[in-house]
């Protein structure tokens, strides 16, 4: 286990580690758990709870930093034994409801066609226990109306993505971000990498110099800044690429809908006076050029 703490004093410690990160915030004599891991690493977690003389029924508050089922499978069986209130983003309402959140994107040809097999697979393989959630977040939300623990939305991972700001100065952000990689935090699996990289920014614009993923190390502010600025020269450098083929689209449309006519005027041509155009001459000539330039402009368009 490991332990952090802001310059008050409050502690943030590390209760799960290995496949997932689970972290828990001592809060007086209440306690606040940031994920539960799948379900199979419930003991690992009772047991570090145990190390600290805490129960599991001592939780208060469970907060879910999204609904993957690496990060919720043991939720409900938490609720069940504490009574906690369950803290999760509005839009995970309805994957809570069926007790399955699909599988983000891959965001490397590796991962995405894990992806691909993994929804596949489904709920079966990937699902979790409907669970009851409390308070579903569609904003930022201060916990204990100080401003001393507060979750803020950060989709880019899935839809349902929250970050945790402990005293503005260490965030807890799921898989917003990856620990496993030196010097790379970029995330293997990610539903959207625009939404992402603001979410990056939103919490850059924070004081917080601390950021504790759901995978992995910590992750400081200065390797955050860094991957910031490569990954928006990269989404830049795209969405400029992605103009020009509009550009092109456009052109190609318009090339083949201008060459269309010609090129049947001169099959008719050809169909109707085959005698007059058989050694060649404007028809053949148009057909050509037509067809030259109808293709690439059609496949372009389409």
């Amino acid at each position: 286990m490991k332990t952090w703490k802001t310059k008050n004093g409050r502690s943030i410690i590390r209760v799960l580690s290995g496949r997932s990160n689970a972290y828990l915030i001592p809060d007086g004599n209440k306690y606040i758990l940031i994920d539960t891991g799948e379900k199979s690493a419930f003991g690992r977690l009772k047991n570090s709870l145990e190390i600290l003389n805490i129960t599991v029924e001592e939780i208060s508050t469970l907060i879910l930093t999204h609904t993957h089922f690496d990060h919720c499978q043991s939720a409900g069986k938490i609720q069940e034994k504490s009574g906690c209130r369950v803290i999760v983003s509005g839009f995970a309402a309805d994957y809570i409801q069926k007790g399955y959140t699909r599988l983000p994107k891959g965001t490397i040809p590796v991962s995405k066609l894990i992806s691909r097999f993994g929804n596949l697979i489904g709920e079966n393989g990937f699902g979790y226990d409907p669970f009851r959630p409390d308070i579903l977040i569609k904003y930022d939300f201060d916990l204990d109306g100080k401003d001393s623990i507060k979750i803020i939305e950060s989709a880019g991972h899935s839809d349902d993505s929250v970050s945790i700001l402990i005293e503005n100065e260490i965030a807890i952000v799921g898989d917003l971000m990856f620990g496993i990689l030196p010097n790379s935090i970029f995330p293997p699996y990610a539903d959207n990498i625009s939404k992402m990289l603001e979410s990056w920014g939103k919490l850059l614009d924070t004081d917080c110099t601390i950021f504790l993923p759901g995978h992995g190390r910590e992750v400081s502010r200065n390797l955050l800044e860094k991957e910031y600025e490569k990954y928006s020269r990269k989404l830049n450098k795209k969405i400029k690429t992605s103009m020009k083929l509009k550009i092109l689209v456009g052109s190609g449309r318009k090339i083949g809908l201008f060459t269309l006519p010609f090129l049947i005027i001169g099959l008719t041509m050809n169909l109707l006076f085959p005698n007059f155009f058989s050694v060649g001459g404007p028809s053949a000539f148009i057909t050509m050029v037509s067809i030259t330039m109808l293709i690439p402009g059609t496949i372009v368009w389409f």
